[in-house]
């Protein structure tokens, strides 16, 4: 009996710290490793790093900006590709247990040999903020890049592992 009342108080204040993260208010600061593809697609290497800064507007809710960048190696000729992306979004947290839904559009930028391409993607995403302390996170998310212009081509799926700054 003992042991599930210290643990009724152990969950009931480790939730209580976790809504503070997600008030009204809060400013957010993030960098990401991204791009680890789980895609269809055969590619040798790929990695990006995305910077991101939010805001929450309203309890759970937070509207973001991302930059990010990245590299991608394949088969065949002019096989680096550069990529730059520009985007906004927002997301939404499950106060409960950290788990965040998110909804963004972004532009992709890739160069490759004298190529160039230019990607709208919406980008729907899942992801959970596991909280070191009150400030810091470890988010670990899976997102799916829906190409809008060229569907084929510029649409994956991806893996992102990000550490958050709340303030």
């Amino acid at each position: 009996m003992m042991k599930k009342f210290v643990l009724a108080i152990l969950l009931a204040v480790v939730s209580l710290g976790a809504n503070a993260q997600f008030a009204k208010g809060t400013k957010y600061i993030s960098t990401s490793l991204s791009a680890f593809d789980i895609s269809y697609r055969k590619n040798n290497f790929q990695l990006g790093l995305d910077a991101t800064a939010g805001y929450f507007t309203a309890d759970a809710w937070m509207v973001y900006g991302r930059f990010g960048f990245g590299y991608e190696n394949q088969k065949g000729p002019d096989n680096d590709i550069n990529k730059f992306n520009l985007g906004a979004g927002a997301r939404y947290y499950i106060k409960q247990n950290g788990l965040y839904l998110g909804m963004g559009l972004k532009v992709d930028h890739s160069k490759f040999g004298s190529t160039a391409r230019n990607y709208v993607d919406l980008t729907p995403e899942v992801g959970y903020c596991f909280y070191l302390n009150h400030y810091v996170s470890i988010e670990p998310a899976v997102y799916y890049d829906l190409c809008l212009n060229k569907y084929s081509e510029g649409s994956r799926v991806g893996l992102r592992l990000g550490f958050g700054y709340y303030f």
